[in-house]
């Protein structure tokens, strides 16, 4: 690990100001991903700006919208019981994120604005038609994600909470590494009555996305059995020494009917 300087401001206006006058700063709440990065020399920033205080833990819930603070640890969101109440499936995925050190550290801010290919919460906030507030505006998840390790946030531009629509039924299902527990692929289906049914599809390929052909599918037919005339194309999909591009196009289905099972 190469030397930096470590701040933590008190709030956001700081640590915006902190990153500004930085030569080559980054925000960094649990570290989950950043730290590692660090110990490996792959990454070597002169400052560090730890925001997980100035982001504020903390979360509200309703039968239609659960909001969450961008410092909420993942066990928080897992454990929480208005989230268990109105958004269960939203509790379940948090529950499995990595292992009760990483939940205990993690923030749900962090994993968001990383877009890790693997991470578990885009495909959340695309099933929940989310909304990521920031310091400056609020962007819909529609449009926050925008390809591998990279969304719509302008430099200094900090979450400060996310806000998620409550479903009329849903569940997300994932095929973890056994190793990291990242989902090889992670299927999260959500049923908003009127609002249509959203299917989003995480590990699968660069980034977060949703199948539009599934969504089509379970609207017609809210049935696992409704998902077999929809043919997942593995051109896109991620190719490694974990899971081929047609096993993972497999997966995909799998996972999208397990969670079609899961939602009642």
């Amino acid at each position: 690990m190469y030397d930096f300087n470590y701040h933590r401001p008190k709030d956001i206006k700081q640590a915006v100001k902190i990153l500004r006058d930085s030569e080559d700063g980054v925000p960094m709440s649990g570290g989950m991903t950043l730290v590692p990065t660090m110990k490996q020399r792959l990454a070597a920033p002169s400052d560090v700006v730890d925001i997980a205080a100035a982001a504020g833990s903390g979360i509200k819930a309703s039968t239609s919208k659960v909001t969450i603070k961008a410092g909420t640890t993942h066990a928080t969101v897992a454990s929480h019981p208005g989230i268990q109440k109105h958004c269960p499936s939203l509790a379940a995925l948090a529950g499995m994120i990595g292992d009760p050190h990483v939940r205990n550290k993690g923030t749900i801010g962090g994993s968001i604005a990383n877009n890790d290919p693997a991470a578990d919460y885009p495909s959340a906030c695309l099933a929940l038609a989310a909304k990521i507030v920031t310091n400056k505006r609020t962007i819909d998840a529609d449009k926050f994600f925008k390809g591998l390790f990279e969304t719509a946030l302008r430099d200094n531009e900090i979450i400060t909470e996310v806000e998620f629509a409550c479903p009329k039924r849903g569940a997300y299902a994932k095929f973890p590494n056994p190793a990291s527990r990242y989902a090889m692929v992670g299927v999260y289906v959500a049923d908003h009555g009127r609002k249509g049914i959203r299917v989003a599809v995480t590990g699968a390929t660069d980034s977060a996305h949703r199948n539009k052909a599934m969504e089509k599918a379970l609207t017609e037919d809210f049935a696992p059995g409704a998902l077999d005339s929809v043919k997942v194309k593995s051109d896109d999909m991620n190719d490694d020494i974990h899971a081929s591009a047609d096993y993972r196009a497999h997966l995909v289905t799998v996972m999208a009917k397990r969670a079609v099972a899961a939602s009642g």
